[in-house]
Order: C-alpha cells, then sequence, then structure tokens
C-alpha cells in the first residue's frame, strides 16, 4: 500500500459533470431563445393590427409611429418612404440667424463687462 494521502478521483468526473451542467444551460437558453421569437412573432402581429387599425391621415405620426421594430430582414411601412422635413423659408433663417447673432452680441458684452 502507497505512503500519503489518498488519490482524488481523476479529473475526468469534473470535466464531464461541468460538459453537462454546460448542456443544461445552453439547452435552457434556447428554449429561451425559441420562446422569446415566438413572443416576438406574436407582439409583431399585434402591432401589425394596431396599424391596420390606425385612421389613414396620421400615418407616421404619434406614438404607434415610434414604436416600430423591424427585424432585419424584414421592411416596414416606415423603411419604404423617406421622412418629410418642413422646408424653412430664407426669410426665416435670416430671422433666427439674426436674432442669434444679437444674443452672442449681448453675451459677449456681460462677459467683457464682468472682466472688469
Amino acid at each position: 500500500m502507497a505512503k500519503g494521502r489518498p488519490r482524488k478521483s481523476s479529473g475526468n468526473d469534473v470535466l464531464l459533470r461541468s460538459a453537462e451542467l454546460i448542456g443544461w444551460a445552453i439547452g435552457g437558453l434556447e428554449r429561451e431563445i425559441v420562446e422569446t421569437r415566438q413572443k416576438l412573432e406574436a407582439l409583431t402581429r399585434q402591432a401589425a393590427q394596431l396599424r391596420s387599425r390606425m385612421v389613414p391621415g396620421r400615418k407616421g405620426r404619434g406614438p404607434a409611429a415610434a414604436a416600430t421594430f423591424d427585424e432585419p430582414g424584414t421592411a416596414g411601412a416606415a423603411a419604404e418612404r423617406p421622412r418629410k422635413r418642413r422646408q424653412m423659408s430664407a426669410a426665416a433663417r435670416k430671422r433666427i440667424s439674426d436674432r442669434q447673432k444679437k444674443r452672442w452680441a449681448e453675451w459677449r458684452k456681460r462677459k467683457a463687462a464682468s472682466e472688469k
């Protein structure tokens, strides 16, 4: 009989146990992924039903438009056409520019007065 401490069991048992735990974890994650995809599909269908009930003149406005979700590879109604932007007239841009220049001039005057 050999002297000293008895040997522990080989490392294979530990490796097999950890591999088994990892397999269970992966299986659980895959199950969660499937359930999440099913929930996403149900929510996407529900969102499509709600969008179809919207008033035609209000498309692209309000919280329903902000809550769109498109998975990669699927095209939504918002992706089909570019967003319309309001055009500011040249006169309006000039008024804003002049007003901002006036604000900066006042700010510089106050700053120069406070430094003296």
